[in-house]
């Protein structure tokens, strides 16, 4: 069953002046438990892609569907509940909040959610420990590694127990023994619990572990392969 499905998506920046296409009449359907890569050179629309399926983006034009939802339909206030309640987000840039512990970092999107401080606390707990990081719930960022805050964010994307996660470039400011264990991280994720995660990549170490890779050049897709 799919649970994301793209139809004719399109878009432009600069329409009334030279149209630059970001994306160009994009179709693609992504099953729960996928493990995939969006690769491509610079400026090929992976990450407008994956700001479009976040709802971070609005397309000019063309349809995205997220458990039979169009989200493109949503009003603004009715995206930021739904992207609340069903992705996960991982940057590259980590983005945690500076001045929160990790356990805090993790728990503020299900206090957010209304979840009740003893299964939110559990929750956390739980999410630290499964990336390795059960001895640094109350260290702040600054204290932490580039592999351990980008952990910290991979946690805290699962917190909400989101359909799927969508990571942008999330190995790229990682040196690469912290890259290793962050995709083994993952991966144990994905092969073990089912969470669906979609990676937008120049790294090949995603490419190699990803079953499922997809490129893009020009904002349209020029391949689309499945691994055995």
């Amino acid at each position: 069953m799919n649970i994301i499905e793209i139809k004719n998506l399109t878009k432009v920046y600069d329409e009334k002046t030279i149209p630059v296409y970001a994306l160009n009449g994009v179709d693609l359907a992504f099953k729960e438990g996928e493990f995939t890569s969006i690769v491509g050179p610079s400026g090929s629309g992976k990450t407008t892609l994956l700001n479009l399926l976040g709802g971070l983006d609005s397309p000019t034009s063309g349809e995205i569907r997220i458990d039979d939802i169009d989200i493109t339909g949503l009003s603004s206030r009715q995206m930021i509940d739904f992207r609340m309640r069903n992705i996960g987000f991982v940057f590259q840039s980590f983005n945690l909040i500076p001045v929160l512990t990790a356990k805090e970092n993790v728990e503020f999107i299900m206090q957010l959610q209304g979840v009740d401080k003893v299964k939110r606390d559990k929750r956390t707990l739980d999410l630290l420990k499964e990336v390795g990081l059960g001895e640094k719930i109350n260290s702040r960022p600054n204290k932490l590694s580039g592999g351990q805050q980008q952990r910290v964010a991979v946690a805290r994307a699962l917190a909400s127990k989101p359909k799927f996660i969508l990571a942008d470039e999330p190995t790229a400011n990682l040196d690469s023994k912290s890259a290793e264990n962050l995709l083994q991280i993952m991966e144990k994720l994905n092969k073990e619990e089912n969470i669906t995660f979609i990676f937008s990549t120049h790294d090949a170490r995603v490419v190699a572990k990803a079953r499922r890779v997809i490129t893009l050049e020009d904002g349209k897709i020029v391949s689309d392969v499945i691994k055995n």
